[in-house]
């Protein structure tokens, strides 16, 4: 009976000791959690740790951002009006000539020859002109046959100028000062008419042709100021003005194509290169936050921003319609206010609602493999 006893008390005994383990490892379990809430709970400041940035109001510029191509302010391809060999050429390839420099020189036998026929006839009517002006003087030849040998005299110094300008014809000539381009011509060539002989640009003055839609025509104007970007040189800026609008509409795509002038020192644009052309509307103040700030799904634009509650901040998933990109800012047209706090790094690791701990500011600069932003006012 004892022993029955002893076995009943010691099963309460073991039974009581396990309520108690119990009870203890709940309790463990809820300060952890609690310590977790932020700084006003036991443990506080285990939360995520993240970057914070403020939403401001900043300047945004309207903009129509278009794509040209880079022309020069003259071009040309030298060629030959006439099928004839190239006896001398008198260029370096990439070579920087003056107007009326000569370029190429073609075979002139035939003018050669009909140049020295030419001198003979001139000289020959002008010792027949002199002797009968002579005569004349004297008396013993009348005015008309001094005027037959006058007219001849002209006819044939007309007929050597013709000469002289056939031969001219075979030395081609830079028309305008500008750069040459390659060239594969040599002594020897053959060339026929229209075959290029070489490129010739003005490249000191770039021109962009790019097209604007129909709608953005009341803003443009002649003289207003544009900034452009080419691939080749990254995120350098070169500017220029609007040269000319052109005066028809294109029925097909409802645009007008507009020419802007970009000063090129050195060369450095080319003809032919893409250019991307960026024409100013206007400006506008907005609120804005770095552009780390920002998380896309699909065409959605979400920030978390940073709330304060009883117990400590948290991060509230906001979803944000976006503008404009400058300057490392995106343009928030609406969900935010000027002010609010949002989490400014570390978004693949923030989860909504989820306690967070402010371990700096964000400055605004986009830090590596940050997501891409999306252009606001570009016009396609």
């Amino acid at each position: 009976m004892i022993k029955r006893h002893f076995f009943l008390i010691a099963a309460a005994a073991l039974l009581g000791l396990m309520v108690v383990a119990l009870v203890m490892r709940m309790a463990f379990a809820s300060d952890e959690k609690g310590g977790q809430r932020g700084p006003g709970g036991p443990g506080g400041g285990r939360g995520q740790a993240v970057s914070e940035a403020v939403a401001t109001t900043r300047e945004f510029s309207d903009q129509i951002r278009v794509l040209g191509v880079a022309r020069g302010r003259r071009s040309v391809n030298i060629t030959s009006s006439t099928s004839e060999l190239i006896t001398r050429v008198m260029f370096r390839d990439g070579q920087r000539v003056a107007a009326g420099t000569p370029l190429v020189q073609l075979q002139a036998r035939e003018e050669d020859a009909a140049i020295a026929e030419a001198r003979a006839q001139v000289a020959r009517a002008r010792t027949m002109y002199d002797r009968y002006r002579t005569l004349n003087e004297r008396g013993f030849a009348s005015d008309a046959m001094v005027e037959q040998y006058e007219t001849e005299l002209e006819s044939a110094q007309a007929s050597l100028a013709a000469a002289n300008a056939r031969a001219g014809d075979r030395t081609i000539r830079a028309p305008f000062a500008g750069v040459l381009g390659l060239s594969t011509v040599t002594a020897g060539t053959l060339v026929n008419p229209g075959a290029v002989i070489a490129t010739l640009d003005d490249i000191d003055v770039v021109r962009v042709d790019f097209p604007i839609p129909e709608r953005y025509v009341s803003v443009l104007r002649t003289g207003a100021p544009i900034t452009a970007s080419i691939d080749a040189y990254g995120d350098e800026v070169f500017t220029g003005r609007i040269a000319l609008v052109d005066t028809r509409i294109n029925e097909q795509t409802r645009s007008v194509v507009a020419r802007a002038e970009i000063p090129n020192p050195g060369g450095r644009i080319r003809p032919g290169m893409a250019v991307r052309v960026a024409v100013q509307q206007g400006l506008r103040q907005t609120v804005a936050v770095p552009e780390a700030a920002l998380q896309y799904e699909g065409q959605s634009a979400f920030v978390y921003r940073i709330a304060n509650g009883e117990r400590g901040s948290t991060a509230q998933r906001v979803e944000v319609e976006t503008g404009a990109v400058e300057g490392g800012f995106v343009e928030v047209l609406s969900g935010l206010t000027a002010g609010d706090r949002v989490v400014g790094s570390g978004l693949n690791r923030i989860q909504p609602g989820a306690p967070v701990r402010v371990a700096g500011r964000d400055g605004g600069r986009q830090p590596a493999g940050a997501p891409a932003a999306r252009a606001g006012a570009a016009a396609q």
